[in-house]
């Protein structure tokens, strides 16, 4: 067989994978609360990380997918039986120190440790349940399904889908022990799908259009023209906005880059596309309450590529002044998924 044949049953075979997986998503999400694995209490774990040499399967020697050039990938594993699901990351303004969620209610938080430019593995990991106002654990309450994080200093947001509610932890005074506050929300937040509900938060710093808005996206939320709705909370101008869906895509994440420039990572899965991960690229001074936003996509990857579950992104400033993206997989706790952490820097031609 050629090698490329080869590849390409390689990828055939993980798209048939994926597709189990996929099928068997609701049933397992359901289950979480019962029998899922979560944190007890803070403790330090060791995550293993395997180097991903190339980003497309197929040639090494490929760096550039669309405004996108390949840095670094890892794929982590952990012998820590709650290490998993991964469905969203901020990092620090040097993209070292990271706050990681999983979407039964842990977080993660560490360091990822660099050779020069490459990602290398991360050291200082250590894992807790997320509290709630009473100090129990909120995912004993049903309250999983933590899908979307935002930071505004050291105040930390997170918002759980499957009760489209957010929540507000002061990492300031109490770090992972902070307990977790119910941030008031607009109406059509409480109505969303509690599948398809709350999937991103981006908190928009000081200096740009909006600035202390939370942002609040969601994975399927469809107002009556068919297009994602989003929302504006707190901030100069609250409201209700959509972002136009185009091509079955919905959303999984998003960052406001320096420049202003809102980044909404997407995806899509069919049995005849397979999986899909697509960036598009739009202006934050087109949003406002009651419009429709667009923008064009930058980038765009299928299974042929080093692709899983994409569900979190972030940026941050090189010592270069070049941006990079950061990007993070949901394995779903499934044994035929990886936690992908995935880099790119951003070229603006």
């Amino acid at each position: 067989m050629l090698p490329d044949k080869r590849a390409a049953e390689l990828n055939r075979r993980r798209f048939l994978m994926i597709a189990a997986a996929a099928a068997a998503l609701p049933a397992a999400a359901s289950a979480q609360v019962v029998t899922g694995p979560t944190a007890k209490a803070p403790v330090s774990i060791d995550v293993e990380a395997r180097p991903i040499p190339a980003f497309d399967t197929r040639d090494r020697s490929h760096l550039r997918f669309g405004s996108l050039q390949y840095r670094s990938g890892l794929v982590l594993t952990s012998k820590f039986y709650g290490f998993g699901g991964l469905s969203g990351l901020r990092l620090d303004p040097k993209g070292e120190r990271f706050i990681a969620i999983s979407d039964k209610g842990t977080w993660f938080t560490g360091r990822i440790v660099y050779r020069g430019d490459i990602m290398a593995g991360l050291a200082d990991v250590e894992a807790a349940p997320m509290l709630g106002a009473d100090g129990r654990p909120i995912a004993g309450r049903g309250w999983y399904d933590t899908e979307s994080i935002a930071l505004d200093g050291p105040l930390v947001y997170v918002g759980i889908e499957r009760v489209n509610q957010i929540l507000r932890f002061d990492f300031g005074k109490d770090g992972i022990r902070s307990l977790g506050q119910v941030v008031p929300t607009p109406a059509g937040v409480r109505k969303l799908p509690n599948n398809k509900g709350l999937e991103s938060l981006v908190m928009v710093p000081k200096g740009l259009p909006l600035a202390g808005t939370l942002i609040a996206i969601s994975e399927r939320g469809l107002d009556a023209e068919g297009n994602i709705l989003a929302f504006l909370i707190g901030g100069p101008m609250p409201g209700q906005f959509s972002i136009r869906r185009t091509k079955d895509f919905d959303i999984s994440d998003a960052v406001v880059l320096p420049s202003g420039d809102l980044l909404v990572l997407e995806r899509k899965f069919s049995l005849l596309s397979g999986m899909v991960v697509r960036i598009r690229r739009m202006s934050l001074k087109s949003v406002a309450s009651g419009v429709t936003i667009d923008g064009s996509s930058i980038f765009e990857a299928d299974l042929g590529y080093e692709i899983d579950n994409l569900e979190g992104i972030d940026a941050h400033t090189a010592a270069d002044g070049s941006i990079v993206l950061t990007l993070v997989s949901d394995d779903n706790f499934s044994m035929i998924q990886r936690t992908l952490l995935l880099q790119f820097t951003l070229i603006d031609d």
